[in-house]
């Protein structure tokens, strides 16, 4: 043993690392990892074990001239760091890691609705990767609770259409946002896809402990499966985190914290105090008819799932809202009621009966509400506060240029594409309208498994959902002209007039008839948000 090694030996420490044994070439011949640096490496240099060393690390000890060593942050940075440095300079003495094998990579495509797949190699190809990984299971485990959290594609094509659509079924299991047939639209889908980042480098511990909160509620209401399943996830996790945080360099902005963003929100909206508890409002329909109302709430700048609810939109009966001698919030049908078919009279029915209800029982107000939506909207909501009495801080957020409108204002507010206020209200507003969808799909799906058309011989269920989503309902199917019918895929001339001569001799059989869930069946905790 060299003097130099002698010396190097002597510096080390107990700490996890690598080391790199070279010959009096200059050139590496074997690389190792170790939990602790110093007492593996003193291993091979002791006198007194040289002879109870194998043939193999007998001939290391001999030719080894001079030694370096790296101290890593774990153990686990130690494995990452030895593969890719026996990859380098392929040792002749090392047997482990000879192959081809590299550990798991994760890649985010350039697709115009990006994805991420699963890859060992890392190409200049213009792709975000992520990694790598040196637990491919919880890797694996990771990438699936990612995509059913976040809503993300994973089907192959680059530019999925109508054609991918019918072979895939990840929307029917709300798994995807299906952009493949316009349900989200690249800055929504976009916005998914930059917080699943977040979370894979470790940027987003937020949502690490609420999946950790919801474990506990889970296994203190005895739900023990789902407590299970989410402390694997939550293992799963934290392990693809952890090895993504060491190894990733990011080289684009980093998301503003909660508090932050909220404290940004408060200058931007110019609120007298900054907005803790925020709730969203949104609409889903078909052309107008089985129109569904969601709120959602957002406390501190996360989610609280639990405060969700649906609405059944009414519209016929014009509800609005007055007070009674006590002080009491009451409902009554308005004499000039119209059909409530459209967003704006919808926001002002949802709207109204929440906050009705919230001052009924005495229960505070939130610091902002946000309405998914422009002018017409934001003032049907006022509409509603005003008939209550209350005026709690209220914007609107229009899709279309992310312009903001406020009470009073006649122009709308620009906010930065990178100001952490924007980004807070867009997560509230993209949150209301999958949860809006989400019920709404679920709804459409019920009545699609009870309807009239079970009886038309040789109808499968991709072509009943199409006419269902493409009319509304039976009803309006039925009284539709027979060019209307041949635009749905699948159906020709001779198929769509014998589809409507069906119809109009069976009528809609009452038995089969699904009725639209009642409010108190909605009431309930979306699990796929």
């Amino acid at each position: 043993m060299s003097p130099s090694i002698q010396e190097k030996i002597a510096q080390l420490q107990n700490r996890p690392g690598i080391y790199l044994i070279r010959d009096r070439l200059g050139r590496v011949i074997y690389v190792g990892k170790a939990r602790s640096l110093a007492r593996r490496v003193r291993s091979y240099f002791q006198p007194a074990r040289y002879s109870q060393l194998d043939p193999k690390t007998r001939a290391l000890v001999d030719s080894a001239a001079d030694l370096e060593c790296h101290t890593t942050r774990s153990e686990a940075e130690a494995v990452l760091l030895e593969g890719k440095l026996i990859k380098h300079y392929k040792p002749r003495y090392n047997i482990l890691f000879r192959d081809d094998k590299r550990f798991l990579l994760l890649k985010l495509t350039c697709d115009p609705f990006p994805r991420f797949v699963l890859t060992r190699l890392e190409k200049p190809d213009g792709c975000r990767y992520f990694g790598p990984f040196p637990n491919a299971a919880a890797l694996r485990n990771t990438l699936d609770y990612i995509r059913r959290t976040f809503h993300l594609r994973s089907c192959p094509p680059s530019e999925p259409g109508k054609s991918d659509y019918r072979h895939c079924h990840n929307d029917l299991l709300q798994h995807c946002a299906a952009p493949c047939v316009g349900r989200v639209t690249r800055e929504e889908y976009a916005r998914w896809v930059e917080r699943a980042c977040l979370l894979l480098e470790g940027k987003d511990e937020e949502a690490l402990q609420e999946m950790e909160t919801e474990m506990r509620h889970a296994a203190a209401a005895k739900d023990f499966e789902r407590a299970a399943a989410l402390r694997d996830a939550l293992y799963d996790l934290r392990t693809t985190v952890k090895s993504s945080r060491q190894r990733f360099r990011r080289d684009m902005p980093v998301r503003a914290g909660s508090s932050e963003e909220i404290a940004d929100l408060a200058r931007a909206l110019d609120l007298a105090h900054a907005p803790k508890v925020i709730e969203g409002f949104d609409i889903s329909h078909i052309h107008g008819r089985h129109a569904v109302g969601s709120m959602v709430q957002f406390v501190a700048g996360r989610p609280a799932r639990a405060n969700y609810r649906h609405f059944i939109i009414r519209g016929d009966e014009g509800t609005s809202f007055t007070k009674d001698a006590g002080g009491l919030i009451s409902s009554h049908p308005s004499l000039d009621a119209e059909r409530l078919n459209d967003d704006v009279a919808s926001i002002r029915e949802i709207v109204g009966r929440r906050y009705a209800r919230l001052l009924r029982e005495k229960k505070p107000l939130p610091n902002l509400i946000l309405i998914d939506g422009g002018k017409g909207q934001l003032h049907a909501a006022l509409a509603a506060l005003d008939a209550l009495g209350a005026r709690p801080a209220i914007a609107g957020l229009a899709k279309q240029d992310e312009e903001i409108f406020l009470p009073g204002k006649p122009e709308p507010i620009r906010l930065p594409s990178n100001a952490p206020a924007l980004h807070l209200l867009q997560r509230v507003r993209d949150e209301s309208h999958r949860f809006a969808n989400s019920r709404h799909e679920a709804w459409r799906r019920k009545q699609i498994r009870n309807s009239i058309l079970d009886d038309f011989p040789g109808i499968g269920e991709k072509r009943k959902q199409a006419l269902l989503k493409r009319f509304g309902s039976v009803k309006l199917l039925r009284d539709a002209p027979v060019e209307a019918v041949m635009e749905v895929e699948g159906f020709g001339r001779a198929s769509a007039e014998k589809l409507l001569r069906f119809l109009q001799k069976n009528g809609e059989a009452p038995a089969r008839t699904q009725r639209p869930p009642r409010e108190n069946d909605l009431r309930q905790r979306d699990g796929g948000a």
